[in-house]
């Protein structure tokens, strides 16, 4: 339809030419993301009128129309204008029924909610819809809903949340969302003020169904039970992804016994599967992304859980969700072409901080990633285990990654520089022991229970063979020099010396040294280091 045409006669056409006159752009337009420049003060215009529109009182299946049109307008950033004001965040405000009113209102929003019949339902999921685009598209409108108290009202609609429909609550939550990620100044109002963190956890008990045995233990699930349905894992991302930016940076204000609830709401969704392993991955990825957020002593509720024996080397402690956690990581290596940074290192760090202040996480983790050595003829980055994948990752291209991977099978080694050699050999190791000051040898900072690790009798006989370089037993070289005269050597090593002065010299490269304390420094640096003074008076 020519907008040229149109836009005049929707300034002077009733409700129900407004809607014909509506449907037929939604039916042109519905899978349209890329817009005509040159239409872009036409589209503006059109925002406008569809706003005066839903201003007057329509009835709903006019409203529906008009936010059908808006929302599809609403995908072009820079026709948002008219909407991205006071006037407009309210139209569509009131129409999501977001009141932002006091915590008495709250009863009110209940009713609202219970008396909505089918259209006007439909009217409130597409003024969500409106509002998720425009505030994601427009710093102006998130300024606006910031000024306007937009959370407030959302935080009312939350309490309503066993008398959502599906779009509704889906719609309120990513809403939700969006204002908590876009703007990092509301998060404190958000916890503080109004309670959200206490809220969605609510939003997402209910969702999942749990069913507290415990002070912090959920029924187990049903092996025989159907996988949770996808809409109510919809929305359970979507309260993921709220409290993770609600979480992100500052717990302090949190009771810790709430902390340890989300905890135990997160263990219980890591035992849940949905329709598709698809979609319950991405859910597992949301959970330890928010684990990843929660004060570590908090992990232990992961696994207080009791257990029908057979753990008693791990204290009798429940790995049922530790174990998810290790078949995610596998999985997340063994994704081709995928962002090893944003898919892996989470649960990474998650598993390594679990590692570090649990003990019997740290001993199952070992055992499964790095079990006792045996065959040492193949280098360590070399293979199908998870210990050579990680390995592998420890000379990563992106950095993140390499550090994350290398700082995972230190705290497993229990930060022992020699451990760690045994499984990573020297070079994949250096870049760690590089950045923390350890290629002397010695141990990080942390401290860890007395347990030693005993070595197989496969790895006691071959040790002194192994090249501590590259971690493995090498098959013996030839000797190059064996047949050279004494005269053909030392001519080789002046010529070497020579390279290496003036690649030195042209500042190719630079000889370095390690200094007492494990750090690197240049060579001159260390030759030079005083030498303590014996003491002796003599000349």
């Amino acid at each position: 339809m020519d907008l040229n045409t149109m836009l005049p006669q929707l300034e002077t056409a009733d409700e129900e030419d407004v809607e014909r006159f509506l449907r037929q752009y939604i039916r042109e337009n519905s899978h349209t993301f890329s817009f005509d420049q040159k239409e872009e003060p036409l589209r503006s215009k059109l925002c406008q009128s569809v706003l005066s529109v839903l201003g007057r009182l329509a009835k709903p299946s006019c409203q529906k129309t008009c936010l059908e049109t808006l929302r599809i307008l609403s995908r072009d950033k820079r026709v948002l204008a008219p909407v991205a004001t006071t006037e407009g965040m309210l139209i569509l405000g009131g129409l999501a029924r977001l009141s932002a009113g006091e915590e008495g209102d709250d009863n009110q929003n209940i009713s609202q909610e219970d008396t909505l019949s089918e259209e006007q339902e439909r009217v409130v999921v597409e003024a969500l819809k409106c509002l998720c685009n425009v505030v994601y598209n427009s710093p102006a409108a998130q300024q606006v809903s910031v000024d306007m108290q937009l959370v407030h009202g959302l935080c009312a609609t939350l309490r309503t949340a066993r008398t959502w429909h599906h779009e509704v609550g889906l719609f309120t939550l990513r809403l939700l969302f969006l204002v908590s990620a876009l703007r990092p100044d509301v998060r404190g109002v958000l916890r503080r003020e109004r309670h959200a963190v206490r809220l969605l956890t609510e939003v997402l008990e209910h969702t999942l169904d749990v069913s507290w045995v415990g002070p912090y233990e959920a029924a187990s699930p049903d092996p025989q039970a159907l996988p949770m349905p996808a809409e109510d894992n919809e929305r359970a991302m979507e309260a993921l992804k709220a409290l993770f930016n609600l979480t992100l940076s500052d717990t302090g204000g949190e009771d810790v016994h709430h902390f340890r609830l989300i905890a135990a709401i997160l263990r219980h969704l890591l035992m849940l599967k949905t329709e598709t392993e698809e979609k319950t991955e991405e859910a597992h990825s949301h959970a330890i992304n928010l684990l990843n957020n929660l004060p570590v002593s908090c992990l232990d509720v992961l696994i207080d859980v009791p257990v029908q024996g057979g753990l008693e080397i791990y204290g009798g402690k429940n790995m049922d969700a530790v174990q998810m956690l290790i078949d995610f990581m596998a999985k997340r290596m063994d994704k081709q072409g995928s962002n090893y940074k944003e898919g892996l290192t989470p649960v990474l760090s998650l598993l390594t901080e679990g590692s570090r202040h649990h003990r019997e996480i740290r001993r199952y983790i070992k055992a499964q990633v790095l079990p006792p050595l045996k065959d040492v003829k193949i280098r360590p980055e070399i293979g199908t285990t998870t210990r050579n994948k990680l390995v592998r990752l420890m000379t990563h291209v992106d950095m993140g990654v390499k550090q994350t991977a290398a700082e995972f099978l230190f705290v497993l080694c229990k930060e022992s520089v020699d451990n760690l050699l045994k499984y990573t050999g020297y070079g994949n190791a250096a870049g760690l022991l590089v950045a923390r000051g350890l290629l002397a040898g010695g141990r990080g900072e942390t401290q860890y229970s007395d347990d030693e690790d005993s070595d197989t009798e496969e790895y006691k006989s071959a040790k002194p063979f192994i090249n501590p370089i590259t971690g493995h037993v090498e098959e013996p070289m030839p000797n190059p020099i064996e047949e050279m005269t004494e005269e053909q050597k030392e001519y080789e090593a002046q010529k070497l010396v020579n390279m290496f002065d003036k690649l030195s010299r042209q500042n190719v490269i630079r000889p370095m040294g390690v200094r007492p304390d494990g750090t690197l420094a240049p060579l001159e640096e260390t030759l030079c280091d005083p030498v303590e003074d014996s003491g002796s008076d003599s000349d």
